[in-house]
């Protein structure tokens, strides 16, 4: 096998394919499938991936021989290049773009290290005869861990019951679907969006499985302690990995399961390309690799459903008892109106403030708001009109008490603002946020610990005794024993973001705090403070129900009948106006439905609009103001539509990059492109 095929990492879109290369003698045996290798291309020595060795070129020309082998550790396992090569032809991508998230950097030290022991020298751990608990309080749950005891392939969607026993749950729920995998043989997969949720699967693992039948993935680690977890992986050392985003990649020994929590986490979308979801990349590995597939968490997405509809996932588990969860009652309902007057619409209502304490002497109590900081928006407090920078016109913020207005996007402090429309000089909270809220509740209940939990600073956990915990959503600490009482701030804020998800994040968000707290049964309170009156919202009635299956799947026939994700094929083309026009055009000959070019907004659209204006205000020469398409395919279109649409984005990314283009587009595909 004279010849290698060699993957050559030139970052350039249209020589994203295999080229040959010849093998000296010297290499012959160093030079397997899946190692790095350099090779001379361009005038320059590249890295790649030696994918095969053929017998003969089918280039008629000359070839350059492998430069060297850098190692000759495979670490492009098959299994792994072809999820990446389906990963790139779906998200219009290269399959280098992949195998960067896919393949840690090499550090030789941990491949020296780290000692060479076969497989087989740890047997796999022994499952209990019975279904553990943590999967026996759920619908169907016995049954699914004993399909994947018995090593077979179930694929499900586990909408999970609120536990604060740490035998039932969700971490160990995972941790025993590993057990069950490990014990037939096989590896198994599980992603979680945090180092919070990490350490807490963790220590399920180790307290299933026992010492050293396990790794952790995580962007934290360092590069020699990450590689040499990756490379027990890689040599069977170990067959379950817990990780974030990037593990999914994680070359497990037969592997037989892959796991995820919470998909509709934004931490599980890729914001490098090719701006994948850990969703797409482990049904992929799924579906290559024959396992078993669940999705599990407090709440489900309309992508999840979408899949249960479909028939490609079933649903398991569920609210059985109603006193399971916490009682969750709408502040400003109901006689709270008559008996507390315009309080029962305050930032803090009396509700909130009655069942907090009401709760202190019990434990501790839970506060979400929906922002960080003191008061991130603001308004004229003459004509309320919304605080605008003179810059670039993004929203002001007051960063403490007495502090000056700045923009939240260009960071300008505006020390003589005053409002466009009635000349107004003063300004009034719009949102208030996480910050002074801890100020409020701190001199409303004088004594009582405050503890503050959001980024940077997020606390991991908190004790069982009285305190007031004020997180922002994400970064809800767990209490030892659960909440006594949950406040759920500022509804409003959270449901009237311009995203097409609102409604859907604003569910998941109340209810992954809403399960921390104790159950009825228990005495745990939540209230959802600042919903809107004047209408029915089923975003509330999902929290008031605890039914979020229900609200996703309503939300889901409604998108359908838009024609919106996930009901739709979707991708977003981002360039220059005149660009994109272009683009447009070719798309639209195709069948596509095509909107836009339309600005794309947010801080990078006021960042750009404000170096353009140049530094004392005067036009300066800085590249033009990125603009968007969106571009959809129902499914009642011609079902090739969409491959053409893919490949036509591909070609049109190829094209850009042989011409060189100075501003090439961008292209993010998936149902989150919306979002």
């Amino acid at each position: 096998m004279p010849v290698a095929r060699v993957l050559v990492d030139t970052g350039l879109a249209h020589l994203d394919r295999p080229f040959e290369y010849t093998v000296p003698v010297e290499l012959d045996e160093r030079a397997v499938p899946g190692a790095r290798v350099k090779v001379r291309f361009a005038g320059q020595d590249l890295g790649g991936y030696l994918l095969e060795r053929v017998p003969a070129a089918e280039h008629e020309g000359r070839l350059a021989p492998l430069r060297t082998v850098v190692s000759d550790e495979a670490v492009l396992v098959p299994h792994v290049l072809q999820t990446a090569q389906r990963l790139a032809r779906e998200q219009a991508g290269t399959v280098m773009d992949v195998l960067r998230l896919a393949v840690p950097p090499r550090h030789a030290r941990a491949e020296r290290s780290l000692t060479e022991r076969a497989p087989e020298a740890v047997g796999p751990p022994d499952a209990p005869d019975e279904p553990p608990v943590s999967w026996t309080r759920y619908r169907a749950g016995a049954a699914l861990w004993s399909r994947l005891s018995t090593g077979q392939s179930p694929r499900a969607a586990l909408l999970t019951t609120p536990s604060h026993d740490p035998l039932t749950d969700w971490p160990r729920t995972l941790a025993d679907a590993a057990l069950a995998t490990a014990a037939s043989g096989r590896g198994s997969v599980l992603v979680v969006p945090d180092r919070r949720d990490l350490d807490r699967v963790d220590a399920a693992l180790l307290a299933a499985l026992g010492p050293d039948r396990h790794v952790v993935l995580h962007a934290d680690q360092g590069p020699q302690a990450r590689y040499t977890a990756w490379l027990k992986v890689l040599r069977g050392h170990v067959r379950v990995v817990v990780g974030t985003r990037a593990a999914a990649f994680a070359p497990v020994h037969d592997l037989g399961l892959v796991a995820w929590w919470d998909d509709g986490d934004d931490l599980h979308v890729e914001p490098r390309a090719p701006y994948h979801h850990v969703r797409q990349v482990l049904l992929a590995r799924a579906e290559l690799a024959g396992s078993a597939a669940v999705v599990a968490g407090p709440s489900v997405s309309t992508d999840v459903v979408d899949l249960v509809e479909r028939g490609e996932l079933v649903a398991v588990g569920g609210l059985g008892e109603r006193t399971s969860a916490a009682r969750v009652r709408v502040a400003g309902e109901g006689h709270d109106a008559e008996r507390d007057g315009p309080a029962a619409r305050a930032h803090i209502p009396s509700a909130a403030w009655r069942a907090a304490r009401a709760a202190l002497d019990h434990g501790p109590v839970l506060v979400q708001v929906p922002r960080r900081g003191y008061v991130p928006a603001t308004r004229c407090a003459t004509c309320r009109a919304p605080a605008r920078c003179a810059t670039c016109h993004g929203p002001l913020s007051l960063p403490g008490s007495g502090g000056q207005p700045v923009c939240g996007w260009c960071h300008r402090r505006d020390e003589s603002w005053s409002c466009p429309e009635c000349d107004g000089r003063t300004l009034r909270a719009s949102v208030v946020g996480a910050r002074r809220t801890s100020e409020e509740i701190g001199r409303a209940f004088p004594g009582v610990p405050v503890v503050r939990s959001g980024a940077p600073d997020v606390v991991a956990s908190v004790p069982a005794r009285p305190a007031i915990v004020v997180a922002t959503p994400g970064a809800e600490p767990v209490a030892e024993g659960g909440y006594a009482a949950a406040l759920l701030l500022d509804a409003w804020a959270l449901l009237d973001r311009p995203s097409l998800r609102a409604s859907e994040e604003s569910v998941r968000r109340w209810l992954g705090a809403a399960a921390l707290v104790r159950s009825w049964a228990d005495g745990g309170e939540v209230v959802l403070a600042g919903a809107p009156e004047h209408a029915v919202i089923p975003a509330v009635e999902a929290l008031v129900r605890w039914d979020p299956a229900w609200f996703a799947a309503r939300e889901l026939s409604e998108r359908a009948e838009l024609d919106l994700p996930p009901a739709a094929w979707a991708a977003q083309v981002l360039g220059s106006r005149d660009h994109l026009r272009e683009v447009r055009d070719g798309l639209l000959a195709l069948g596509a439905e095509v909107s836009g070019p339309a600005p794309t907004t947010g801080a990078g659209a006021g960042a750009g609009a404000a170096h353009a204006a140049g530094p004392h205000g005067a036009a300066s020469t800085a590249p033009a103001r990125e603009e968007h398409l969106v571009v959809r395919v129902p499914r009642s279109a011609d079902p090739g539509l969409v491959e053409q649409v893919r490949a036509h984005l591909a070609g049109l990314r190829a094209t850009e990059s042989g011409r060189k283009v100075a501003d090439p587009v961008r292209v993010r595909v998936g149902p989150h492109v919306l979002d």
